[in-house]
């Protein structure tokens, strides 16, 4: 699944996007829109971490305090299949599924559904990943829309993921993990035979098949980001010099 990777490699959805023929007006003042509401949702969420821990003093058990607005924001990045199925943002609508769906997945699918996992400071590894993440994707993308790219912003997306998605996916994997006990214990979202669909499903062995598929996902993506940094810095240096 590796979900950490779909902040970052819509980045290189981004930066293709600017080589392409751009949305219209209208398309192009909505996306203006929704990227800087967006922006302001995470920064939302950025604040109330560090509000929470300013009032707690520690870091333990700060999901609380960015439950909702991280679920709705969150799941607020499904218009993004959206963009990409009507054609006013020209990423593949199966790949951006992709990645969007993996994070509501662990939003709400595990980190919502086992709710002892909430107090894991794993969560708070993966929350914090996201947040820095999304902020700095939906500038990137508000500024490009508006045409005017800080190149601060622009080496932020493609360097500051060097260190986020490795903790974005250790944070993910170790909640994953941490909720195992409690779905083989209840039987979350399983199916068991017989049933009068002769269907069975184990969402315990689901979950650890998730873990098993970040082994080849996270490399591949993890690498492909530096390529991709490489090549969009290096090229910023050539024509600087």
């Amino acid at each position: 699944m590796a979900s950490s990777a779909s902040g970052s490699s819509r980045v290189m959805d981004g930066g293709a996007q600017k080589k392409r023929k751009g949305p219209g007006a209208i398309a192009t003042a909505y996306l203006v829109i929704y990227n800087v509401v967006m922006t302001a949702g995470w920064l939302v969420i950025a604040v109330g971490l560090v509000r929470s821990y300013l009032a707690k003093g520690s870091h333990h058990h700060l999901y609380h305090s960015i439950e909702k607005p991280l679920k709705f924001f969150q799941t607020g990045a499904l218009l993004e299949i959206v963009h990409c199925a009507i054609g006013i943002v020209p990423s593949s609508v199966v790949l951006t599924a992709f990645q969007v769906m993996s994070r509501v997945f662990l939003t709400w699918a595990v980190t919502h559904s086992v709710r002892e996992v909430q107090s894991e400071d794993s969560v708070l590894l993966f929350v914090a990943a996201w947040t820095v993440t999304e902020i700095v994707r939906y500038l990137f993308y508000t500024f490009s829309l508006l045409n005017h790219l800080p190149y601060i912003i622009k080496w932020a997306r493609y360097t500051l993921f060097i260190a986020l998605y490795p903790m974005g996916v250790t944070g993910e994997l170790l909640t994953i993990y941490a909720a195992l006990p409690f779905v083989k214990q209840r039987g979350l979202y399983s199916i068991s035979l017989p049933n009068k669909y002769n269907f069975s499903f184990d969402y315990h062995a689901f979950l650890i098949l998730v873990m098993v598929s970040y082994i080849p996902l996270f490399p591949q993506l993890y690498f492909h980001m530096l390529h991709q940094r490489r090549k969009v810095l290096h090229a910023d240096h050539k024509k600087a010099d």
